[in-house]
């Protein structure tokens, strides 16, 4: 009798051992929940999270550049940048529709006074007009001064939006071509639209070239000044 119970004991044991073997029991191992996925999937979740509340850094577009062209003249270059974001109809104007046709090859600087300006771009060496295009809005309310150095186009001083080619480089601070707002009636004045970068001295030799009086042009330069093309380099 006490054989068969210590029997029956043992064989128990030994069960409860199997089940514990199969269950893990006293390995250590955890039994599997969905808690890891659960923290798995919270830690993703947050991640993503903080990744969109990042802000997202973009590219600033680029910054318009603005053109460089050089004047070739018989006395020497001219380097002038132009202001295409200050004068975007008048750099246009000068660009497209001029400078780019070959408009400028072969004229001349017409016009000399000195102190004040010199003007170029309308007229051939024996002083014949090139036909233009349509005149274009005068944008002189850009804010740009005509300081020594700018150069501005020319128009009928009566009728404010009449320029086509021409243009002129100030020899001096010149405040009186600029615009003035007035109370009645803005005065329109001349549009800066680009600054003599280099070659200022090719400038004040021209300047100091002796003029007569030739027909309707009270200032010709005696010996011809010739601009012979005009380059876009940027």
């Amino acid at each position: 009798m006490h054989a068969a119970r210590l029997l029956l004991l043992g064989l128990a044991l030994l069960t409860l051992a199997i089940a514990c073997w199969l269950t893990g029991c006293g390995s250590g191992a955890k039994t599997p929940t969905t808690e890891p996925e659960a923290q798995a999937d919270a830690s993703s979740e947050s991640g993503a999270g903080a990744v969109a509340s990042k802000p997202v850094k973009t590219k600033a577009p680029p910054k318009a550049v603005d053109p460089i062209v050089v004047l070739h003249t018989s006395e020497g270059i001219i380097k002038i940048q132009l202001f295409a974001e200050k004068s975007p109809q008048t750099v246009d104007n000068f660009l497209n529709t001029y400078a780019r046709r070959g408009f400028y090859e072969e004229t001349i600087f017409h016009h000399i006074e000195p102190g004040m300006m010199l003007i170029a771009g309308g007229f051939t060496a024996d002083l014949q007009p090139k036909p233009t295009r349509s005149a274009i809005y005068n944008e002189s309310r850009n804010g740009l001064a005509n300081r020594k150095g700018t150069v501005a186009m020319i128009h009928d001083p009566e009728a404010a939006h009449t320029a086509t080619s021409q243009f002129f480089i100030n020899l001096v601070d010149n405040p009186a071509f600029d615009f003035r707002a007035g109370a009645e009636e803005d005065a329109f004045g001349y549009c800066v639209f680009g600054q003599v970068i280099e070659g200022m001295n090719v400038v004040e030799k021209i300047a100091q070239t002796p003029t007569a009086a030739q027909g309707d042009f009270p200032a010709v330069p005696t010996q011809t000044v010739m601009i012979q093309k005009v380059e876009q380099v940027r």
